[in-house]
């Protein structure tokens, strides 16, 4: 079931169901990516609908008299989840320099020794936190104290001319940070840029046997067809022990419980059982930052927001749903997918896996699904890279990014803006910016008839 299909003339079979018994209809509408999966059952609605309402709450300064929503910050990049992932989808850029980066952010470190638990891990980089600003640049405070800073971004326009003469102009984006809150940077400081990503399916992602992940690696690249796939391998703080990254756009995260710890830990200031610090991504030099007024409390086993918060979020997370194609059986899909598969993407975005059998996530179990990413890393080029490492993820690498729902990102979104940046402005602008272990198959598609690139594009567009 999960062999590569030869036949373009029809859908395979279970293929308009990307998620298989968990998908949901397609809705026309900016809903699209807020279902629950379609087979979590009435008591799984509930715990959805409950983990909802906690990924949509607005949290506040502390002391407040809503015991249960304070404790933001000090420093944060938005008051709620829902904030960054718009109807969980992509995030915007900043609309304007007066406009604040509200799902958009800088992750920063600098080099540093591997720490000792993570030496076993073959090419894992080290890295530390930026001494003055942590592990990211959030532009919002809480009252009393100053931001970090504010982020600025320009572009350069790149024109590409395709086959027959068609000119698409790319913008590559600087960055420039104002407005530094609390001293320079340390002048090794490596900064990469971060749009919110899509949230739906991630429960299937993280249930895709480790193993048949691990299969697709050539690190050697001993079948000499230009792409070596290597795993991310991290610490898991939630099992204590290495684990494969799955999660965020660099792989960096093993789990989703980890990656929603740690988003509402750096992202809002509100600690919890993982990440338990209530000044979140506060630094020992910030020193009113870290003694400022906290939200947590005995009510919430000291933190901010407890195991069954954390838990609900997690399974609110996990059961977001994939949505059916639209029109998988159309002629012009059909010739875009063999346009996908000639010009050598599914090298990376591989289309289909079978999940685990999870006796604890029946929603999860047993799945054929379609998600079109390898999990893997992939050097892609210097166009595309941040110099930044995260885990064995070097400043060229990236995990392939899943591609189910990517036809409904404006939708959704009310935009269309792609890559990890968000700096493509459509389906065929992030294409172009493919460099690297993929600059074969973006230059198979510079060569295309136009007629061909239309049809990879309403390929995608129907995923």
């Amino acid at each position: 079931m999960t062999a590569p299909t030869d036949d373009f003339t029809q859908a395979e079979p279970f293929e308009e169901r990307p998620a298989g018994a968990a998908t949901v209809r397609a809705r026309n509408n900016a809903d699209a990516f807020s279902q629950p999966s379609a087979n979590i059952g009435f008591e799984g609605e509930l715990e959805f609908k409950v983990g909802n309402g906690l990924f949509r709450k607005i949290w506040v300064t502390a002391p407040a008299s809503t015991e249960a929503s304070d404790g933001l910050g000090p420093l944060y990049n938005a008051r709620g989840c829902q904030n960054c992932h718009i109807k969980d989808g992509r995030g915007h850029l900043p609309d304007g320099p007066d406009d604040n980066a509200v799902s958009f952010f800088l992750r920063v470190s600098i080099p540093a020794e591997t720490a000792l638990k993570l030496q076993e891990v073959e090419d894992f980089i080290g890295a530390a936190e930026e001494p003055n600003y942590g592990g990211q640049i959030p532009d919002f405070a809480t009252s009393g104290l100053p931001a970090e800073a504010q982020v600025q971004i320009s572009y350069e326009d790149v024109p590409v001319e395709l086959e027959g003469g068609e000119v698409v102009t790319l913008r590559k984006p600087a960055y420039d940070l104002t407005d530094l809150g609390y001293g320079p940077l340390h002048p090794d400081a490596m900064l990469s840029p971060r749009l919110t990503p899509q949230m739906i399916g991630l429960g299937l992602l993280e249930a895709i046997p480790a193993q048949d992940i691990l299969a697709l690696a050539d690190e050697a690249d001993e079948n000499g067809d230009g792409i070596s796939g290597r795993p991310n391998l991290v610490w898991s703080i939630e099992h204590d022990k290495v684990m494969l990254g799955r999660f965020g756009l660099k792989a960096g995260t093993p789990t989703i419980r980890h990656q929603s710890a740690a988003a509402f830990s750096g992202d809002i200031g509100i600690s919890n059982p993982l990440f338990p610090n209530p000044w979140g991504e506060c630094t020992e030099g910030q020193s009113a930052c870290v003694d400022a007024e906290h939200g947590d409390d005995t009510s919430h086993d000291g933190f901010e927001i407890d195991d069954q918060g954390l838990d609900l979020v997690t399974f609110y997370a996990r059961n977001l749903a994939v949505p059916a194609r639209r029109g998988a059986d159309d002629a012009d899909v059909l010739h875009g997918k063999e346009v996908f598969y000639d010009a050598g993407c599914t090298s990376c975005h591989t289309p289909k896996f079978v999940t685990n059998r999870l006796n604890d996530q029946p929603a999860q179990s047993f799945q054929l699904i379609w998600p079109y990413t390898d999990m893997l890393l992939h050097d892609m080029g210097p166009g595309l890279a941040d110099n930044r490492p995260e885990g064995r993820a070097t400043g060229t690498e990236w995990r392939t990014a899943p591609l189910w729902g990517i036809g409904l990102t404006k939708l959704v979104s009310g935009n269309d803006t792609y890559l990890h940046d968000g700096r493509a402005r459509s389906l065929m602008e992030a294409i172009l910016w493919h460099g690297g272990e993929a600059q074969a198959a973006r230059d198979a598609v510079v060569g295309l008839s136009k007629p061909d690139r239309d049809a990879l594009v309403t390929f995608l567009e129907s995923l």
